[in-house]
C-alpha cells in the first residue's frame, strides 16, 4: 500500500527546492506529465476494487490538486524573481548623459508652453488646468456669449450629441472655461495662467482644428488696465527677447472682457524676411481687456469690490513668430526631420535665469 501523504509530502518539498523556472517544468512533467509519478498513480485505480478505489480516488486526487496548487505558486515566486534579476540587470542611470545617436527632441509646442510658463510664473502666476469636453455654460454663458452668438453654431464648434433634455457637451473651444472653473472654486484674489489644447472647425494654412491656447487671469480690488498693459508688454520683450519690441494696444471686442483689445507687436518684412522689432509694420499676437462684470457675476464675484484683468493668445502662433516656422499644419505632422530640425535638447529647460532659448 502506498503512502499517499508521504508522495505529497515529497513532492511539496521537491517543489519548494525548485531553484528555477526549467527545474520547475521538470518537476512538473515528472510529477503530472503522462509518465508522471502522479499520474501513474492515477492510472492504478483501475486495478482496486470499487470501495478501495473510491477511497484511494479522492486521496490521490487531494495530493493532485495540492501538487498543482504547488507548482503555480512555486512558479509565480520564480516568475517574480527571475523579473527582479532582470530589472536589476538591465537598470539604467538615468543621470548619465543620453548617446547622441539616441538624442530626442523637445517638441516646439512643449518648449513654448514652458517658456511662457517661466515668464508669468516669475509675475506671480500660477498655472491652472481644466477638462477638454466642457458645457455650454462654462464655454459660453457664463462668459457673457449672447445665446445668438456665431461662435454657438456647429461651424465653429465640436459638439457631441444631445443629451436626452436636450443640452450638449462640446470640445472646449478656447481655454476660458478654465478661467470660470477657477473663479468658481477659488476666493480672490486669483492669478493664473492657462495653458492647453483648444478645438475650432478650421483647418487651413494658419488654422488646424486642434490648437492651443494659453490665457492669463488676475483678480483683486487693484488691478487695472495698465497693470494689464505693463504685464503684457515685459511678457513680449521677455519671450521675443528683444528689448525694443514696439507694442501697441487696439480698441476690439470680446463678451468676456470690457474695455477689450487686441495687442500688436513691431517688425520689419523688408528684404522679405520677418523680423521682431523696430519696424514699419505690425504683427497681431494676442487678445486681452478688464474681465466683463456679468463674468464676475456668474462665477459668484461681486464687480463692485473686484475687478481683474484676462488675455489669451495662440502657442503656435507665437512659436511660428519666434522660430521661423513658415505652416501651422507642420506641427501635427509627426515628421521626425521637422521634430530634428525645430526640437529642442531635453535638458534645455527654459527659465528666467539660465535663458528661454538656447
Amino acid at each position: 500500500m502506498i503512502d499517499l501523504d508521504q508522495v505529497r509530502a515529497e513532492a511539496l518539498d521537491s517543489i519548494a527546492g525548485a531553484a528555477n523556472l526549467e527545474g520547475l517544468e521538470q518537476l512538473r512533467v515528472a510529477l503530472l506529465g503522462k509518465k508522471g509519478s502522479v499520474t501513474a498513480l492515477m492510472k492504478s485505480l483501475g486495478e482496486m476494487s470499487p470501495d478501495e478505489r473510491r477511497t484511494t480516488g479522492q486521496q490521490l486526487n487531494a495530493v493532485k490538486e495540492a501538487v498543482a496548487q504547488a507548482l503555480d505558486a512555486r512558479k509565480t515566486a520564480l516568475d517574480a524573481s527571475a523579473l527582479d534579476e532582470r530589472l536589476a540587470r538591465e537598470r539604467v542611470d538615468v543621470t548619465l548623459s543620453v548617446r547622441p545617436e539616441m538624442q530626442g527632441r523637445i517638441h516646439p509646442i512643449s518648449q513654448t508652453i514652458d517658456e511662457v510658463v517661466a515668464i508669468f510664473g516669475q509675475m506671480g502666476f500660477a498655472v491652472a488646468e481644466g477638462p477638454d469636453i466642457e458645457d455650454d455654460f462654462h464655454n459660453f454663458t457664463a462668459l457673457n456669449f449672447p445665446p445668438e452668438h456665431p461662435a454657438r453654431l456647429m461651424h465653429d464648434t465640436f459638439f457631441l450629441p444631445e443629451k436626452e433634455d436636450g443640452s450638449r457637451f462640446l470640445l472646449r473651444t478656447h481655454t476660458s472655461p478654465v478661467q470660470v472653473r477657477t473663479m468658481l472654486k477659488q476666493p480672490p484674489p486669483i492669478r493664473v495662467i492657462i495653458p492647453g489644447r483648444t478645438y475650432r472647425c478650421d483647418s487651413d494654412m494658419t488654422h488646424t482644428p486642434m490648437f492651443h491656447q494659453v490665457e492669463g487671469l488676475v483678480i483683486d480690488k487693484a488691478t487695472n488696465m495698465g497693470h494689464l498693459k505693463g504685464c503684457l508688454i515685459e511678457f513680449v520683450k521677455t519671450y521675443f527677447e528683444v528689448d525694443d519690441v514696439p507694442v501697441r494696444f487696439r480698441p476690439s471686442f470680446f463678451p468676456f472682457t470690457e474695455p477689450s483689445a487686441e495687442v500688436d507687436i513691431g517688425c520689419s518684412r523688408a528684404g522679405g524676411e520677418l523680423k521682431i522689432g523696430a519696424g514699419a509694420d505690425w504683427l497681431e499676437i494676442l487678445g486681452c481687456g478688464m474681465v466683463h462684470p456679468n463674468v464676475l457675476k456668474n462665477c459668484g464675484i461681486d464687480p463692485d469690490e473686484y475687478q481683474g484683468f484676462a488675455f489669451g493668445m495662440g502657442i503656435e502662433r507665437i512659436a511660428m513668430l519666434k522660430y521661423g516656422i513658415p505652416d501651422l499644419r507642420t506641427f501635427f505632422d509627426s515628421d521626425l526631420r521637422w521634430l530634428r530640425h525645430y526640437g529642442f535638447l531635453p535638458l534645455d529647460v527654459p527659465t528666467l535665469t539660465g535663458g528661454l532659448t538656447r
